[in-house]
């Protein structure tokens, strides 16, 4: 009798992913989004399969070329993968420009963004592109002729036209091949005069057009777009680099010859001229993704912000400020009176900025310390930095050099740093720092006081208006040692002495979070009520997978908010759910019932192994009872959503949550947005009239 097939307990993560990024290509082909941000979710979808396809698939790939055969958990291959993973990336291809083509693009020209015929243009409209060409596309794109078995250096992502040649006048048969790159000749989308709305064009329209002004003495016989996506999975090799930094400086140019891993070409490339790139790009024909109609759907996200057609456009939710923080009373104060929680986007991230602005010009300030891992690219946190070494403060600066696809800017902020008197220190050998902390050491009359902050998200202003995550200020003494623990055991070779209160990966988290699910497993055999509610952006981790699966058979009941990877399998008591909406869900909760005193955290992390293992974060428990109360809410309205959420099926596949019949809809952002109006309306009200009465001048 043959043994019966052992059913994998987990899903794979590659496909996974891909599920997830399906989640947000569902939110473009939403008809009751308005059509400029359905092209932001297209916009967001094509930018995230390339990240994908740059790390996700560049490493499988890499691991197939080793030879490799170790199965992931859901018990596949790295061949096996890459197969389902092109079979499943192919279908998405087609969904996402199918959108866009059939729907997304005709919408917009019917709401006044249209999309010109390049052969049909108005004299006025002939004028500005030949000027375009003649000004900014000749002068700048330089052909480069592809001979013999040489091709030139194709960069990672661009856009190119690959001409073939027929000399002019002659019977020779022979035809001549070359690349016209646009990765430096400006914008892609050209606007053009129009009597009303607004009228575009596309700069290779405008290149192929007049391609045969590159090429005299030869006839333009085909001229198609292609992009390729090279493998930018490289890692530093930190004991055989000199040092961090001309070590990253290493991998930002090993990216540019990575392996070609995708090819997208213009369906209406000839045959011959495909087989001719194929074989000089050594691409294998399942990685070859032929596009009907515009490559590159992410340069038209600037189209979703255009001026104008609000009609075509969700209605603005600009952050609130805190009702908590007083805008005129400097933020040491208003900490030392209690601790302050924040959820931005809802909420704004200036007295994030603030606390360090001040902190910067304080004389009482004596030092700074902070991780930063990704940060926006005209930074008022940097500009305070800096200002803060000018004026003599001690201030120290773990900058992540090895944040993928920051590393170039994290690069230069650091020099630029170190210019101005700031200790920096490029990470930790052998992990990445992801933790989301900064503290001020102040003197004060009391004695030495530290000031912390700890979030979910980066010091970033930018992705702080458009990602969900928690900001906590506290100057609680417990915490305020573990943050300089934290930082000692960064900065020197102390290693890390216990915490007081925070955890920290690798060396403590798992282990901790395990232990917080035993203790919810107890109760429950015990007959106690035993719950656990976390949200996370991803769930990959095996032993703590596992243990959640023991929790489930024992009867602890398990809500799971994961927005993109969930390995995890759901069952019996444990159910999973994730959130798309307009902001992204980046904000990691935790909630133990504890027995009924709540044990609520907030973390860096998420509950990954490359997290758990392989990075240095923090888990931070929030035990102010307001702050707290205000997290387990939130979490329990992320939990209760039945608009923007999807729920995962046993086979790996989501449908959309809806209400119950009769029931209340609840979409968790729109309320969570409106709670921040209405809570700076109840404020304003709260506040106690002044009356200043007029007095005499002084003589």
């Amino acid at each position: 009798m043959a043994a019966k097939k052992e059913i994998p307990r987990y899903f794979n993560r590659e496909l996974s992913w891909l599920e997830f990024n399906q989640r947000v290509l569902e939110e473009a082909k939403a008809p009751e989004n308005p059509m400029l941000e359905r092209l932001k979710f297209l916009a967001i979808t094509a930018s995230n399969l390339d990240e994908f396809f740059m790390v996700r698939f560049g490493g499988l790939h890499m691991a197939r070329k080793a030879g490799r055969r170790k199965k992931d958990p859901a018990g596949l291959t790295p061949l096996a993968q890459l197969r389902e993973i092109n079979a499943r990336a192919h279908a998405m291809m087609n969904d996402l420009h199918g959108c866009f083509n059939e729907v997304v693009s005709p919408a917009l020209a019917a709401g006044g963004i249209r999309h010109a015929d390049i052969a049909a243009l108005s004299s006025e409209q002939e004028s500005t592109i030949y000027e375009l060409f003649i000004d900014e596309l000749f002068p700048v794109i330089t052909p480069v002729a592809v001979e013999g078995k040489t091709f030139p250096r194709i960069p990672n992502l661009a856009l190119l036209l690959l001409v073939r040649l027929q000399a002019k006048g002659t019977k020779e048969p022979e035809e001549r091949y070359a690349v016209l790159s646009l990765d430096r000749a400006g914008g892609r989308i050209v606007q053009l005069p129009a009597e009303a709305g607004y009228a575009y064009v596309l700069r290779e329209e405008v290149v192929r057009k007049y391609a045969a002004n590159w090429f005299p003495g030869y006839e333009v016989k085909e001229c198609a777009a292609f992009r390729i996506t090279r493998n930018a999975d490289f890692a530093v090799q930190e004991n055989e680099a000199p040092d961090l930094l001309s070590g990253m400086e290493d991998v930002l140019e090993e990216r540019k010859t990575g392996d070609c891993i995708r090819l997208e070409v213009d369906r209406g490339i000839s045959a011959g001229l495909l087989k001719f790139l194929c074989r000089k790009l050594l691409v294998a024909d399942e990685n070859i993704y032929p596009i009907e109609g515009m490559l590159n759907l992410k340069d038209f996200m600037p189209m979703a912000f255009l001026e104008g057609f609000d009609e075509l456009k969700t209605e603005a939710w600009p952050p609130q400020p805190s009702p908590d923080v007083i805008p005129n009373e400097p933020m040491f104060g208003q900490i030392a009176q209690r601790d302050i929680l924040f959820y931005h986007p809802y909420e704004t991230f200036d007295p994030v900025i603030r606390f360090i602005e001040e902190a910067a010009v304080d004389p009482d300030t004596m030092a700074i310390k902070m991780v930063l891992y990704r940060t926006s690219s005209d930074s008022a946190i940097i500009a305070a930095l800096k200002r803060a070494a000018e004026n003599g403060i001690n201030v120290t600066v773990l900058m992540e050099l090895k944040a993928r696809f920051d590393e170039a800017r994290n690069i230069g902020w650091a020099r630029d740093l170190e210019q101005c008197g700031v200790q920096v220190i490029y990470g930790v050998k052998g992990y990445k720092t992801h933790a989301k902390v900064c503290f001020v050491v102040r003197r004060e009359s009391t004695g030495i006081v530290r000031y912390c902050h700890f979030g979910t998200g980066n010091y970033n202003e930018s992705t702080a208006k458009l990602y969900g995550d928690i900001s906590y200020m506290t100057c609680n003494a417990e915490l305020g040692a573990d943050a300089s623990a934290f930082f000692n055991a960064l900065c020197g070779y102390a290693q890390p002495a216990g915490f007081n209160l925070i955890s920290m990966a690798p060396i403590g988290m798992r282990n901790k979070l395990l232990e917080l699910i035993d203790f919810e497993i107890e109760r429950a055999k015990g007959g106690r009520k035993a719950v656990i509610n976390a949200k996370v952006n991803s769930l990959v981790d095996v032993a703590l997978s596992e243990k959640l699966h023991e929790a489930a058979r024992a009867g602890v009941k398990i809500k799971l908010n994961i927005r993109g990877i969930c390995c995890l399998k759901p069952t019996k008591n444990i159910e999973v759910v994730s959130i798309i909406d307009r902001y992204l869900e980046h904000a990691r909760i935790i909630h133990f019932h504890h027995d009924g005193k709540p044990r609520v955290y907030i973390a860096s992390a998420d509950w990954m192994p490359r997290n758990l293992d392989k990075r240095l974060e923090l888990m931070v428990p929030v035990e102010d009872k307001a702050c707290r109360d205000r997290l387990i809410q939130a979490l329990e309205l992320h939990m209760a959503d039945n608009q923007s959420s999807w729920l995962l099926m046993a086979d790996g596949s989501y449908r959309r949550v809806a209400p119950k019949k009769g029931g209340k809809k609840i979409r968790s952002q729109e309320i969570l947005y409106n709670q921040a109006c209405e809570a700076v309306e109840t404020a304003k009200k709260n506040r106690r009239t002044q009356f200043e009465p007029h007095r005499p001048e002084s003589k």
